[in-house]
């Protein structure tokens, strides 16, 4: 059974930093794009950010691109996202995801069906 853990979030002034931490379980990890997603109430599922299964190549959405970070350590089954100068508009909970089959690289909420409960962040102004 495919599990991912998040954890990280918490309560944050504007300016501030967090790092969130994603570890997956029963998957092959090294061998799948992980992507960290956020949701705010009465919002669809956002994507924030991707990374490919050997860490190559990256995406982000322009609102957090030159603040957060993602990246992954394979030897611990861990997806990272850090995430620098906060706003309260980052406010929301983060979630990390697999998409369905490995080696598979997509920018496409849809492609992606293993999920994390998720982590809330807080951002006050």
């Amino acid at each position: 059974q495919v599990q991912f853990r998040e954890s990280g979030g918490g309560l944050v002034q504007a300016g501030g930093s967090l790092r969130l931490s994603c570890v997956g379980s029963g998957i092959s990890f090294s061998t799948y794009a992980m992507g960290w997603f956020r949701r705010t109430p009465g919002k669809d599922r956002e994507l924030v950010a991707t990374i490919s299964w050997g860490g190559e190549s990256r995406n982000y959405i322009d609102a957090v691109q030159g603040r957060f970070t993602i990246s992954r350590d394979n030897a611990k089954n861990t997806v990272y996202l850090q995430m620098n100068n906060l706003k309260p508009e980052d406010t929301a909970v983060y979630y990390c995801a697999a998409p369905s089959a490995p080696r598979t690289y997509t920018l496409e909420t849809a492609d992606f069906t293993s999920w994390g409960q998720g982590t809330q962040v807080t951002v006050s102004s």
